[in-house]
Parts: structure tokens; C-alpha cells; sequence
């Protein structure tokens, strides 16, 4: 746990959205952000209307809502108005092809224009909308529309080639394929399509509970979980996006999520234009130069990134800066996986403003745990639970939840049911959802503690915590302090089976450019890790390797370490992975 404190911004601090936590914490309330919404008539409520027909409404339609950044170079400008008409036309194609409310519409593709049209009109129809990530194989696309029994799938030609047509034959449910590009059998091209309908649409009238998004994590063993939310999560949407990310109408805001998770389609699509924001979208794939370029020309004020992508930055170097300045960021923000400290103070050094961290699960559905612009920020720590959410650290046995209130115990972390962008079911695994929920608690399978100022502190996977001589160990704490070490770009630690300790902690290390591995610095990380951790909590050997596994989301796939360190069978790797969260 780092002892380093980042003292807040006292004039950011002043302007942010939530100026004083603790006052704007104890007079919250759900239903008054659930007021600051427009709803549909009748008490009703459409993810897609707050984010677009609302803002038409309002007399804001000419903003820019989307500047598409295109691999080539290519530019585009997509107003209120204009997503606001091709949303229009999706949903009137999905009522020629026979889609009806509540059935279920797919996406695998990237970062095309097509993706925010068919999300965003999928749910004004009505419908459920599911992203799918582009790079997942066939077995991992079949799964999942399977479980949801997808009946329309949007995508490409040459993706639809590669992932849908080798189990095309294993989906009968799947009735229209409808291409953005190209051509190939079975499909429609999708273009026509929109071009034959009108572009005008009364948005379905969806109540609060009516099921809108569809989103899939995996677990370490099974298939995948579908987590179904419904259209009250952008009650909770709007105001994690105005506290945790501070999110203003007149920001240009740009995530890097990859909209095929969950993170890419409720702060990469709904919650900025819920807002009202310009986003940024970048159709490349990850390059600290194009980055670099994005965040000082296109005035990014709000910037919404993943540990994996700010530690290859540091790895690439400050240098690549060069000249370059980024006089309007005013916010930087992480999710993912738990970020380093040495990162937190990085993004302080390089860009004047820390990353702020934050917590929370597909399940969720939003940001649960975050740090905020008016509160001091201790690096490597989740933060401070987001107005209207209640978190404590619980211990479980089968006698029952019992929360532990001493700080810095460890537990698992765990919620108070409640909060609108909760997952309201595990498609059709109702058993595997009930058993999240335990006496009056959420149970959110990670490790964490709480500190006497509040802070919370994430520790590890209950199953990846290393017990080791009567201690409990967080990966996640190792990890952080070795990576304070110049030589090292990125780490994964495991436990491996002692006969006398129960385990003990190895890890395994990347290097930064102009570093060699070799007994020598073996010795000096090893000292490293002593001076910061103590002998009892330290790795007690290293292993230098050119790259760490990784999931498609880019987190390291420490299960996959320890099936290999252990010569056990690895098995297919999609079923180790954890999805984006």
C-alpha cells in the first residue's frame, strides 16, 4: 500500500462536479438523479432517447457528438442531429427484418460509425443491444449468442467470414446477418437497408425494467455469464460519468475501451452523450505516437484509459512527447484492472494530473469505487465508493456475511443491492446469479481492504490470493512494487505450491528497453521487492520473460502463468479469461 498522497487541485477541486464529497454523499438520493433525466411520457425511460433525442430536443442538436478519427487519417463529424436521424433508420430497419422488443441485436465489429447507429437505434427500438469483441474467435462468438439467443448479428464481411460462417450452422436463432462492408453469403448489406427506410422513429415506449444491454464476463472455469441490465441503468450511467469522471457538456472526452466490452459501450457510448460531450473515437489500434497526437490536437479535456495502455506508454518513454502539450486535459481516468502506483505518479509527472482510478464489474453495469477530482488521491488505491453506493469489506463463511469494520482487514468486497445499473439477472443461470447475493450483500469475488480515511485498497481475485506462512498476500501489492523499479515494464505474480510455507511468491518480469536480465538485476529486484514489502511478503524468486500472457483486454493472465509454472493442462484460454471491468 503506497504512502504517497496527491494533494487535490484546490481550483479543479472548486469546479468539479462534486466539490465536497462528503456533503454531496449524505444528500444523494437515486430518485433525484433519476429526476435530472428527461423520461419518456407516462413514466417511462430509453437509454437512447436521454443520450440523443433529448439533447435534439433541448435545441442541442448541431453539437458534435462523435469525431471519428479513421486508421488512414480519414475525419468524420457526426452531430446530435445526425446520429440522432441514423439511430432512426436502424430502428425502423430492425422493425422491417421483424425484430421485436426485447430480442436480442449482436455487434462484432471495431470502432466504426456503423457500431454507435446500430447500439444506440437497437435500443430505441426497444431491443437488446450486446457488443461482441472483434478479436474473439468462433467458439467465444458462437457461446455467446447462443446464450442470447441473438437474432440479428452487425459486422463486417471479412469478420463474418472468419468468426460467424465456421458456426453459422450451430445458431438457428440468428435470423439476419447485416454487413457494414463488403459482401458474403447469407448476409445483408446493411447500407441499402438504411438508405430504404425513413429516418424518423417514435423511440418504444420502455420502462425502467425494461432489459436493454446484454454484456458477457468470463469466469475462471464454464461458460460465459451473461448479465442482463435494463434501461434504469442510465440513471446510474449519467451520475458516475458526472462524479467519477467529473463529465461536463462542454468537454471532448475520449475513452479507449474497445466498445465489444462493457467499459467501451457505458462510458464510450451512453454516458458521454447522455452528458451531452463531444467523444473522440479512434478506429487504430493502440500507438503512443497516434496517441500522443489525439490527446494535444483534438483538445482532449477528459481522458478515460486502462493500466495495460498507460504502462506501455511508460514503456515507450516520456520522450515520445516530445514538444507536444496538452493545455486543456483537465482529467485522466483508469479502469481495467487495479493500477499501479508507479503509474498514478507517472501521469502526475508527465502530464501534471494523476490517473484517478476506479472499481467496478460488468455486473455493476458503473463505476462503483472511484477516485474524484475533489479529493486527494493516494496512489494504488480504488478510492471512495461513488454517492449511492454502499460498500463494505466482508468476511463469508457458512454461517453468513459478517462486514469487518477494522481498517486495513481483509475481505471481500462487497455492495448493498440497490443501485440502478445492477444486473438484474445471469441469463438463464439463475442459481449462478442468487449465489452473488448473500444477507443483504453483493458479493463481488474480489479481495480488498479499507483504510481509517475510507479508502479503499483492491488486494486480488479471492482465487488469486497467495497464502503464504500465515500470510495473505495481494499479487496486485507485489506487482505495484516491483514495477517502481526502472528495469521493469510489467510484472505477473502467482503462488506456487511449499512444502514449507503452504506457497510462496514468484514473479514473472518484462523489461523496459536497455535492460538485460541476468542474475544480477535477479538480485537487485529481489532486494528491491525486500526494502519495500518485507522478507515475509516479497517474491522469493523472478523469472525474466519477453512477454506475459495476456487476455484479449490486456490484462495478465495470471491463472495461465500458474498452469504452466505447475505443468498442468491450460485448457482453452478464453475459459481463463476475466472480461473487461
Amino acid at each position: 500500500m503506497s504512502d504517497k498522497i496527491l494533494r487535490k487541485d484546490e481550483a479543479a477541486a472548486r469546479t468539479a462536479n462534486m466539490p465536497d464529497y462528503e456533503v454531496v454523499r449524505k444528500a444523494f438520493s437515486w430518485k433525484e438523479a433519476r429526476a435530472a433525466l428527461a423520461g419518456l411520457p407516462g413514466g417511462g425511460l430509453n437509454i437512447a432517447h436521454e443520450a440523443l433525442d433529448a439533447h435534439v430536443a433541448a435545441g442541442r442538436g448541431e453539437k458534435i457528438a462523435i469525431r471519428w478519427l479513421g486508421r488512414d487519417g480519414g475525419r468524420r463529424d457526426v452531430t446530435y442531429d445526425d446520429l440522432t436521424r441514423e439511430t432512426n433508420r436502424f430502428a425502423n430497419v430492425l422493425g422491417s427484418l421483424g425484430i421485436g422488443p426485447g430480442e436480442a441485436v449482436y455487434s462484432l465489429i471495431g470502432r466504426a460509425p456503423e457500431l454507435y447507429a446500430a447500439a444506440l437505434g437497437t435500443l430505441k427500438s426497444g431491443a437488446v443491444f450486446c457488443p461482441m469483441f472483434a478479436a474473439f474467435g468462433p467458439e467465444p462468438v458462437q457461446a455467446r449468442m447462443e446464450i442470447g439467443s441473438a437474432k440479428v448479428l452487425v459486422t463486417t464481411a471479412s469478420l463474418y467470414r472468419r468468426k460467424v460462417a465456421p458456426v453459422r450452422d450451430r445458431l438457428p436463432e440468428l435470423a439476419h446477418v447485416l454487413l457494414t462492408d463488403g459482401e458474403a453469403e447469407g448476409c445483408t448489406a446493411l447500407a441499402p437497408l438504411m438508405e430504404a427506410v425513413s429516418d424518423v422513429f417514435e423511440t418504444a415506449p420502455t420502462k425502467p425494467e425494461d432489459p436493454s444491454l446484454l454484456h458477457f464476463t468470463s469466469g475462471t472455469t464454464g461458460r460465459p455469464k451473461g448479465a442482463q441490465h435494463v434501461h434504469e441503468a442510465v440513471v446510474a450511467h449519467r451520475a458516475t460519468a458526472r462524479f467519477a469522471l467529473d463529465l461536463r457538456p462542454e468537454d471532448t472526452y475520449w475513452c479507449t475501451a474497445d466498445p465489444g466490452w462493457v467499459t467501451g459501450t457505458s462510458y464510450g457510448i451512453i454516458a458521454p452523450l447522455v452528458i451531452g460531450v463531444t467523444m473522440i473515437v479512434d478506429e487504430a489500434e493502440f500507438d503512443p505516437d497516434r496517441w500522443y497526437d489525439i490527446l494535444g490536437r483534438e483538445g482532449v479535456t477528459v481522458w478515460y484509459t486502462a493500466p495495460t495502455a498507460i504502462r506501455m506508454l511508460m514503456r515507450a518513454g516520456a520522450g515520445l512527447i516530445g514538444k507536444r502539450r496538452f493545455p486543456r486535459l483537465r482529467f485522466m481516468a483508469s479502469v481495467g484492472e487495479p493500477l499501479n502506483p508507479e503509474a498514478v505518479l507517472w501521469g502526475q509527472e508527465v502530464f501534471g494530473i494523476p490517473f484517478h482510478d476506479n472499481w467496478w464489474q460488468t455486473e455493476t453495469g458503473g463505476i462503483m469505487i472511484a477516485n474524484y477530482a475533489s479529493m486527494d488521491v493516494k496512489p494504488g488505491s480504488m478510492g471512495k465508493p461513488i454517492p449511492g453506493i454502499e460498500a463494505g469489506i466482508v468476511e463469508v463463511t457458512d454461517a453468513g456475511v459478517k462486514e469487518l469494520t477494522k481498517p486495513q482487514a481483509i475481505g471481500e468486497l462487497a455492495l448493498r443491492p440497490g443501485w440502478p445499473s445492477m444486473m438484474r439477472a445471469y441469463l438463464h443461470e439463475e442459481a449462478r446469479y442468487k449465489k452473488c447475493f448473500r444477507d443483504g450483500w453483493y458479493l463481488s469475488g474480489d479481495l480488498a481492504m479499507r483504510d481509517k480515511d475510507g479508502y479503499y485498497w483492491f488486494v486480488g481475485r479471492a482465487d488469486d490470493v497467495i497464502k503464504s506462512a500465515g500470510h495473505l498476500i495481494g499479487p496486485f501489492e507485489v506487482e505495484s512494487a516491483l514495477i517502481e523499479h526502472d528495469a521493469v515494464a510489467e510484472v505477473g505474480v502467482i503462488g506456487i505450491p511449499d512444502e514449507t510455507a503452504g506457497e510462496i511468491v514468484k514473479a514473472y518480469v518484462t523489461l523496459h528497453k536497455g535492460f538485460e536480465p541476468g542474475p544480477e538485476l535477479e538480485r537487485e529486484l529481489l532486494g528491491h521487492a525486500r526494502k519495500r514489502l518485507g522478507p515475509a511478503v516479497a517474491p522469493k524468486a523472478i523469472v525474466f520473460r519477453e512477454n506475459l500472457p495476456k487476455t484479449r483486454s490486456g490484462k495478465i493472465m495470471r491463472r495461465l502463468l500458474k498452469a504452466r509454472e505447475l505443468g498442468l493442462p491450460e485448457g482453452d484460454i478464453s475459459t481463463l479469461e476475466s472480461d473487461e471491468k
